[in-house]
């Protein structure tokens, strides 16, 4: 078997069930099985899951287990030879893994297959903005001086936090790659051990890649495919966050790097600074929707109280007015594919985007990389 996707889910039902159905197309040409660890959701996850996707290995968790934990577990039942983690809250495209795999097959002439570690792709927001985090360096004391600080943002100089030696749309070696999307090998996955297991969440994805690294490998980010990941959907920024957050980070600098007091000192202002940023960000940006906009071929109706204009094909598109317009997505018309070159190409201050998902008749998106994101139930 070439590819094994591991999601781990955590009560966001209505993001799991787009998720495995863009999984599900993306494997349509290839060899490859979708394993759903629940980590004791009470959303009926488990139930959807079971109805919609009665193929699709499911483990069910009794408790909340924590990422690593959830993740390893889903592992340890995979036969790919490859594997992906991948989050709930992501949508692939239908060529993803295949680009993926034909990649690491054939990459040779750039990095030879055997010295490959983790491979990532671009990763963009539910607007269609680019996340930043796709591509990161190691957050050494310095690295994560000029994140918490901002010094990033002047000169490429601080730009090793987001591996800004590359573009979001240059492919090549980068340190540290995001949970959100991994690919590689499962031997080597088993060989590190897999994900730590004393760290909860928030830092796993980090030490996983530094631990690659000093296996001798290389990390690397493969820009030619998009892959959708809401983000603020499966992390709620709340109290209990910005603790896990301070524990992640000081797990992952007590596991790596040489302890002294200054450096504790630094450390303890430094994620408490970058803590409070994350709270301030966490509140969730209202917008009113002037009008939608559905691309549908079968003329769909969603009766959303707002003017709809129905739209068979994305040519017709012109994006001329100043309101607000929220397109929604006939998944049965397009392809995932086309929706994310869309969302690419189309992105822009006053447009935000919806999936309409017809098995369960509901519309899904979200309006910005930090907010819980959007489901709203159509009636049947």
């Amino acid at each position: 078997m070439q590819l094994s996707v591991i999601i781990l889910n955590y009560n966001v039902r209505f993001f799991l069930e787009q998720c495995v159905l863009s999984v599900q197309k993306a494997l349509s040409t290839i060899d490859g099985e979708i394993i759903v660890i629940d980590n004791n959701s009470s959303d009926e996850s488990c139930a959807m899951m079971k109805e919609l996707f009665p193929k699709v290995k499911l483990i069910e968790n009794k408790e909340n287990l924590g990422f690593p934990k959830g993740n390893n577990i889903g592992v340890a039942q995979a036969k790919g030879d490859y594997i992906c983690i991948l989050n709930p809250d992501t949508v692939v495209a239908e060529d993803t893994f295949e680009k993926i795999l034909n990649f690491v097959t054939l990459s040779a002439d750039e990095v030879p297959n055997s010295e490959i570690g983790i491979i990532g792709c671009k990763l963009i927001d539910g607007t269609g903005k680019f996340l930043p985090e796709s591509k990161r360096g190691v957050p050494t004391p310095w690295v994560a001086f000029t994140k918490i600080f901002g010094l990033y943002k002047i000169s490429n100089v601080f730009g090793k936090y987001y591996a800004q030696h590359l573009t979001e749309n240059q492919s090549g070696k980068v340190d540290i790659l995001v949970g959100a999307f991994m690919v590689m090998k499962r031997e080597l996955y088993n060989e590190i051990g897999g994900f730590d297991e004393n760290c909860f969440m928030y830092s796993d994805d980090i030490d996983l890649s530094y631990m690659v690294l000093q296996k001798g490998k290389c990390n690397y980010y493969f820009h030619d495919t998009t892959v959708i990941h809401y983000k603020g959907e499966s992390t709620i920024r709340d109290e209990k966050y910005m603790k896990r957050f301070q524990e992640a980070m000081n797990f992952f600098y007590s596991k790596h790097f040489k302890k002294s007091f200054l450096f504790n000192i630094f450390m303890k202002i430094g994620v408490y600074v970058f803590s409070l940023i994350k709270k301030n960000q966490s509140k969730e940006i209202k917008r009113t929707i002037d009008e939608y906009v559905i691309f549908s071929k079968d003329a769909l109706q969603f009766n959303l109280n707002k003017k709809e204009t129905v739209l068979n094909d994305f040519s017709e598109f012109k994006n001329n007015s100043k309101s607000n317009i929220e397109i929604i997505f006939d998944t049965k018309s397009f392809s995932f594919q086309e929706i994310i070159n869309f969302m690419n190409s189309n992105k822009c201050s006053n447009l935000t985007f919806k999936n309409y998902i017809p098995n369960s008749n509901f519309l899904i998106g979200s309006n910005n990389s930090i907010d819980r994101g959007e489901i709203i139930q159509l009636k049947n």
